[in-house]
């Protein structure tokens, strides 16, 4: 019985993975998963499948081909079963969404799947590992630094009860040799964090809340994808119009200022972070940025010097994606394709028009395996 149910879920495993992988550009268009993100798991809404079953009518009332009617009549009871007149009912429906719980793991591996995305092949110390204690079990000896004075207290005091010792009216716990307790440790194997992600935004007043959520959107999905690439990362933000600084996750996604536009303050703020915090000979360092493509016309120099000369020859990919904006130019990634070209292998280019284009717009990034 145990094999069987163990073969039916993995059957139904298999069902909903193909699912997922059905509908993936759906998933990444319309970022259905994001709100329903836990700590390992996403919720997926996938359509619910049927099984075949009987329905039972009315005995007695005829059937297909009984009877009198006309050719063309409608078998259906109600009259038209097109018109949507009729009082409320209190069956459910037919068709339901079912919530399938994934873990970010197995949706990373459809992603790649999917995506035909390659392997990425780690740098510096990706493959090191540092053995630390943890202190995880009790054992009967140890130093008196080491005594779990709770466990000690609860075995003195279940020892006297069972030997008839303990007193209710003059209650004293005095522990024996016996009863001493101590925390004890063993080593685990812990990662060393090996890889940096640092995603960089335009919160001038022409970056309108639809391109946030679409950055919001292809950020989840690179983020799902490069932690199943290392088995520790880091990701810092970075906001700028005019003028740049480091924020947090919730910061990043729900600023939005006035000012005028200088890319050159994001990447000087980047470049001093990796100098800071991510030493890139011990570091896989991934740069995102995302822009409507402006930025004020003498500046560009200065932000074409600090990419060309203090990030892209120190990152493992450097990507620039331009989000198609009402108000903005779109002039920078032009001018970015005209400096450098073909010249740095690290640095990719997506023009990101609306939420349709996310799905390119990942593979396009993440297609070299770097």
């Amino acid at each position: 019985m145990i094999m069987k149910i163990e073969r039916d879920q993995r059957r139904f495993r298999q069902i909903v993975r193909g699912r997922i992988r059905q509908n993936l550009r759906k998933y990444i268009t319309h970022g259905e998963m994001i709100g329903r993100k836990g700590r390992d798991l996403v919720s997926i809404p996938v359509p619910s499948l049927d099984v075949p079953h009987f329905r039972f009518g009315d005995n007695g009332a005829g059937g297909v081909g009984q009877g009198d009617g006309e050719e063309g009549q409608p078998i259906a009871k109600g009259g038209d079963p097109q018109s949507g007149s009729g009082k409320a009912g209190s069956d459910p429906g037919d068709a339901h969404l079912l919530e399938v719980d994934i873990s970010l793991d197995e949706l990373a591996a459809i992603l790649g799947e999917e995506l035909e995305l390659p392997r990425i092949e780690p740098r510096g110390q990706a493959s090191i590992v540092q053995e630390k204690s943890k202190y995880n079990s009790i054992r009967q000896t140890g130093p008196e630094s080491l005594r779990h004075f709770k466990r000690t207290y609860l075995k003195a005091l279940k020892r006297q009860i069972s030997t008839g010792v303990y007193e209710p009216e003059e209650p004293r716990i005095v522990p024996i040799r016996a009863d001493k307790q101590y925390r004890s440790w063993s080593m685990v194997e812990h990662p060393e964090v090996n890889a940096a992600v640092i995603y960089m935004m335009d919160v001038s007043g022409s970056m309108t809340d639809e391109q946030k959520e679409i950055v919001r959107t292809e950020s989840f999905w690179i983020d799902t994808w490069l932690a199943s690439q290392y088995k520790g990362i880091e990701t810092r933000y970075i906001i700028h119009d005019a003028v740049a600084k480091e924020v947090d996750e919730h910061t990043f996604y729900h600023t939005r200022e006035s000012g005028g536009t200088r890319i050159s303050s994001a990447y000087k703020a980047c470049a001093r972070l990796i100098e800071e915090e991510f030493p890139p000979s011990e570091w896989n360092l991934y740069c995102f940025q995302f822009s409507d493509g402006d930025n004020w016309g003498e500046d560009n120099e200065e932000a074409f010097k600090v990419l060309g000369e203090h990030l892209l020859p120190v990152v493992n990919l450097f990507c620039y994606g331009q989000v198609e904006s009402p108000y903005g130019s779109g002039e920078f990634l032009g001018y970015l394709q005209g400096r450098f070209g073909e010249r740095h292998e690290s640095l990719v280019l997506s023009e990101i028009e609306d939420k349709d284009a996310i799905y390119e717009s990942i593979k396009t990034f993440l297609g070299k395996g770097r």
